[in-house]
């Protein structure tokens, strides 16, 4: 149901979060028996990233003790929550709270869209869809909507009052619950999307090596099997090889970060309800950097999975466009992607100014590795000297902690050039995303190779990810390898015998390539894709799809007589002249 994803995935947790226990305790049980159906209002027509920014005001009124929900401008208007449009009856609203005319920021309110009797939009909202969205199905069968408030009054105990509350009296007051608690919804939704762009991108992979392995095109004239002459299946081509396995080792590198990150949400869940706070910040980090690395890297490989299928992957038949249209919005909604990595880089500059200068510290966690800031800084050097050293996992990862480390301090150090720190920020935001991009990559390396140092069951299993594991790592440094370079982690032999190794290691991992796919376990029905099919019958299927099509419902185009008829008489007639 096109309105769950939004009631389930962010209107209850929002409630779980930020509302007291005497306001869980009143709207849970009603969401949770679908009493009421919820939605999250917090985007709006002029602003999205910038939450600050928002517009719609929450006036408290002492003399009747409600809160009044107003949307000041055309740009205030809320845009996009899902299930608006035409099914939600009430929202958590985001609004900037207001009393006695002092601005505190924005807030969360339960807010009652529409009657529970005729479904009506209550009197002072205006409500509806935004309008068709990208692709032919995709989101377009999600009502995402738009809202306008004209001096909406709510009780004054629908403010989400867990952190902050307005008294009888209208005086603002704060709880003795952090603040930061809410980031606990925010990072248990991201680590979802992580495990969604696994999933994604592990589908798109699956359609195209399948597809790969049934496609022939040329070969060699010699090439023959039981006397007939048989073209080259197109996965057997270097270049295909070279697009696809990366992308195969993503899925499985990503499907690994997933599980990292439900054991981190869990770990961080059971520290705050201890009262313990120190974890989150990196949490927050870790989530905002793995959900814009993982869903730009699913969502541009999805586009590469279509391409790798050639024409026939353009046909909706094949899964693939839907795929994609489905899954792109994901580098957008939750966080944009870029803004996310910016907030992984104030953390990593927090975090470099924390540390003592000259020596080494002990850090936990994701940023661990910084701790051994002057070793990477100064002392280290990649001991590589032939293609096979690149298989050894700490050389790997050193490689890794080293180009992080060196980015981020390159960038910590720019920063102190500038008086103003904004300035500097905004000055330098290009090279600080691409420090946290760095730093990323660096934790999905570093758990894949944890993986590998797990007891791993099954026959060959282990060699077989460890191969997909040192593809995942040297396609990362082939593709950055100006940032391996610039920085002096790498020379441009050591650069090489990473290339060098990497093609030996498609040559490795291409026998198990349909079995690496196949143990992703999807059925026919979930990839939707003809090309994709399990049995391999992929031009059998090709055809019966086109004979389905509405348009062969009829054996001459409607219309031929009024309009091509005519065309062509004209043509035989000016012939004849």
């Amino acid at each position: 149901l096109s309105y769950a994803y939004v009631h389930w995935g962010m209107f209850v947790p929002a409630i779980k979060g930020s509302g007291t226990e005497d306001q869980q305790n009143k709207w849970l049980p009603l969401a949770t028996n679908m009493q009421i159906i919820g939605t999250y209002a917090q985007t709006e027509l002029g602003h999205g990233s910038n939450v600050r920014g928002l517009e719609t005001t929450a006036s408290f009124d002492p003399k009747t003790d409600e809160f009044i929900i107003h949307s000041p401008t055309l740009t205030s208007s809320k845009w996009w929550p899902g299930g608006l449009g035409k099914i939600a009856t009430h929202a958590v609203v985001y609004a900037r709270l207001i009393t006695d005319g002092q601005d505190h920021g924005v807030h969360g309110f339960i807010v009652q869209l529409r009657s529970l009797d005729d479904h009506l939009p209550l009197p002072g909202i205006t409500v509806g869809d935004i309008g068709m969205k990208f692709g032919s199905g995709a989101f377009n069968s999600i009502d995402n909507g738009f809202v306008r408030f004209d001096h909406v009054h709510i009780p004054r105990n629908q403010l989400l009052m867990r952190v902050s509350q307005v008294t009888r009296e209208g005086k603002y007051v704060h709880s003795n619950v952090p603040r930061q608690l809410v980031y606990g919804a925010m990072v248990y939704v991201r680590q979802i999307i992580v495990v969604d762009a696994s999933i994604a991108l592990s589908r798109a992979v699956c359609i195209a090596a399948r597809y790969s392995a049934v496609r022939r095109q040329f070969g060699s004239e010699n090439h023959e099997i039981s006397g007939t002459r048989v073209e080259t299946q197109v996965i057997d081509y270097k270049t295909q090889q070279s697009r696809l396995f990366p992308l195969l080792a993503s899925a499985y590198a990503f499907r690994f970060i997933g599980e990292w990150l439900k054991w981190l949400y869990t770990d961080l869940t059971q520290k705050l309800e201890a009262n313990d706070f120190s974890t989150l910040p990196e949490a927050h980090a870790c989530t905002a950097g793995l959900k814009s690395l993982t869903t730009s890297a699913a969502a541009d490989g999805i586009e590469e999975c279509r391409k790798l299928c050639g024409g026939h992957g353009y046909l909706t038949s094949s899964g693939l466009p839907e795929l994609y249209a489905v899954f792109v919005p994901a580098c957008t909604y939750e966080g944009d992607n870029i803004v996310l990595l910016l907030q992984v880089a104030r953390f990593l500059m927090k975090t470099i100014s924390k540390l003592p200068s000259g020596r080494n510290y002990k850090l936990s966690g994701a940023t661990a590795y910084m701790g051994h800031m002057e070793h990477y800084l100064i002392k280290y050097s990649c001991n590589v000297q032939k293609a096979e050293d690149w298989l050894k996992p700490n050389t790997i990862l050193e490689a890794f902690e080293a180009r992080a480390i060196r980015m981020c301090f390159a960038c910590a150090q720019n920063l102190t050039k500038f008086a103003d720190q904004s300035e500097g920020f905004s000055e330098l935001s290009t090279d600080l995303v691409e420090a946290a991009i760095a730093h990323c990559q660096l934790i999905v390396v570093s758990k894949f190779i944890k993986k590998l140092r797990q007891n791993i069951e099954g026959n060959g299993v282990k060699q077989q990810l460890e191969t997909l594991c040192y593809i995942y790592a040297l396609h990362l440094i082939h593709k950055n390898s100006g940032d391996f370079l610039s920085t002096g982690c790498l020379n441009p032999k050591q650069a090489s015998l990473a290339n060098d190794q990497l093609r030996s290691l498609y040559a490795k991992v291409r026998p198990n390539v349909i079995a690496l796919v196949d143990a992703f376990n999807y059925s026919d029905h979930f990839l939707g894709s003809v090309l994709g099919c399990y049995d391999g019958n992929v031009y059998p299927r090709l055809y019966e799809e086109a004979c389905k099509d509405p348009l062969n419902d009829s054996v001459v185009a409607d219309g031929y007589g009024e309009y091509i008829q005519p065309l062509l008489n004209q043509q035989l007639l000016n012939a004849r002249l």
